[in-house]
């Protein structure tokens, strides 16, 4: 099998070299079914992971879609699953916050925009070039954030006012409402969690999200438990993708949204290029780093176009593709059909999914997320420790793009104070 290795750097889509090379149906039939295994894990994550980031869950399912059908049929890797993904909840909810859902969506346009100058400017391979402490600091950091975040739906509680994005204020705006916890919310959200993780172990092949929420939406509806769900909040979700159209743009808005559009492109491409490798290790192939970028950068466009959030490859639901089968991007683009006939179908039954729920699953997400061995490694490296806690330290007390400058910037000065060690000590 070759590695793909000479031609790793063209603008030619992967797909395109598939079907050069030749297609059957039982490629097709492969493909089918792990695209049907993503769509049941990217179903349930799609929703919990717009909630979490202050859109309606509908929002969710559209990135997944469109974004997922774009990334798989014009990217650099055969097997890239591509969606919303949690590390960017932190970034949606506080844009959201800031300038609203036509500002997101202008961001997400922006972000689409630079992700795909920088892979026509040949700079995806600069991004692997990350400082792995900051790359394991931001990731943990981000997790941490994630798991605060769910507090509120997981426990039920009942805010005054809007939630803060900070991790402190939210904290303390959150014990502030404690009187407002609600067991019943909690008792679902744990068991949707541990459920997950029991039948990881004990039936790792079967569904573990789409299971838990299953039940816990049958238990709710039927013993009648008085929880919040997607339809008491939301109103439910649509029946098919909207109709297409551009951002609302001004100067005055894109200027407002520039610094988070700079922080999606940057979290956009690590974890993207950061998925296709994983891919790569996980196949023997090698992704074409620069059209992977042009087309998250399309993805992106395209989400935005259809009211979606952030894509971005993602590492869990690749995994699960080329585990299932997956012979080439054919997969990816029938996990999108796949989630667009739920939405035609089965729109309805989301009403009664509890967001306790949905938040017991990003719980999990958050868990698996944050890389605690490799966290713990570092840390018995002096150097890569003060790199690792800066990142961690500051994307958790401030935001993503504070966290990673103040790694690289550890970073670089050790390497400085190294480097004059050496000169001077010979």
């Amino acid at each position: 099998m070759p590695d793909g290795a000479a031609t790793s750097n063209l603008y030619r889509p992967k797909l395109a070299t598939i079907l050069s090379e030749g297609y059957g149906l039982g490629d097709l039939r492969r493909d089918a079914v792990a695209g049907l295994t993503v769509a049941v894990l990217a179903l349930p994550l799609s929703m919990a992971i717009a909630v979490a980031s202050g859109v309606s869950p509908e929002r969710g399912l559209y990135t997944a879609i469109v974004g997922g059908f774009l990334v798989s049929a014009l990217g650099g890797s055969r097997h890239q699953i591509g969606g919303p993904a949690g590390a960017f909840i932190v970034l949606v909810a506080a844009t959201v916050a800031d300038v609203g859902l036509p500002g997101l969506l202008l961001t997400v346009f922006l972000s689409g925009l630079m992700l795909a100058a920088l892979g026509l400017f040949r700079l995806g391979g600069l991004i692997r070039y990350m400082p792995h402490a900051v790359t394991v600091g931001f990731t943990a950091g981000i997790a941490l954030t994630i798991l605060a975040s769910q507090i509120k739906d997981l426990a039920g509680l009942t805010l005054s006012g809007a939630e803060p994005g900070p991790v402190g204020l939210k904290l303390l705006a959150l014990a502030e409402a404690a009187s407002t916890f609600n067991p019943a919310a909690l008792g679902l959200g744990i068991g949707v969690a541990g459920l997950i993780l029991w039948l990881r172990r004990v039936r790792p092949a079967w569904p573990g999200m789409l299971l838990a929420l299953v039940a816990a939406t049958i238990l709710a509806r039927f013993v009648h438990l008085p929880v919040e769900t997607i339809g008491s909040r939301f109103g439910g979700i649509p029946h098919s993708l909207p109709a297409p159209a551009l951002p609302v743009v001004s100067w005055d808005l894109i200027v407002r949204c520039l610094p988070a559009a700079l922080g999606f492109t940057l979290l956009g491409g690590l974890e993207s290029l950061l998925s296709a490798k994983v891919a790569d290790g996980m196949t023997g192939r090698v992704h074409r780093s620069n059209m992977e970028l042009v087309a998250q950068g399309l993805a992106n466009v395209g989400s935005a176009v259809f009211g979606g959030i952030a894509v971005t490859g993602t590492i869990a639901r690749t995994a699960t593709n080329i585990r299932a089968g997956a012979r080439t991007p054919v997969s990816g683009m029938l996990h999108a059909v796949f989630l667009l006939a739920f939405m035609l179908v089965a729109a309805p039954l989301a009403s009664y999914v509890p967001l306790s729920a949905l938040a017991g699953i990003l719980v999990v997400v958050a868990w698996n997320m944050a890389e605690k061995r490799e966290f713990a490694s570092l840390l018995g490296q002096w150097r890569a420790a003060a790199v690792l806690l800066a990142t961690f330290g500051v994307t958790v007390l401030h935001d993503l793009m504070s966290g990673i400058i103040a790694g690289c910037a550890v970073a670089a000065l050790l390497w400085l104070g190294s480097r004059i060690a050496r000169r001077l000590g010979s």
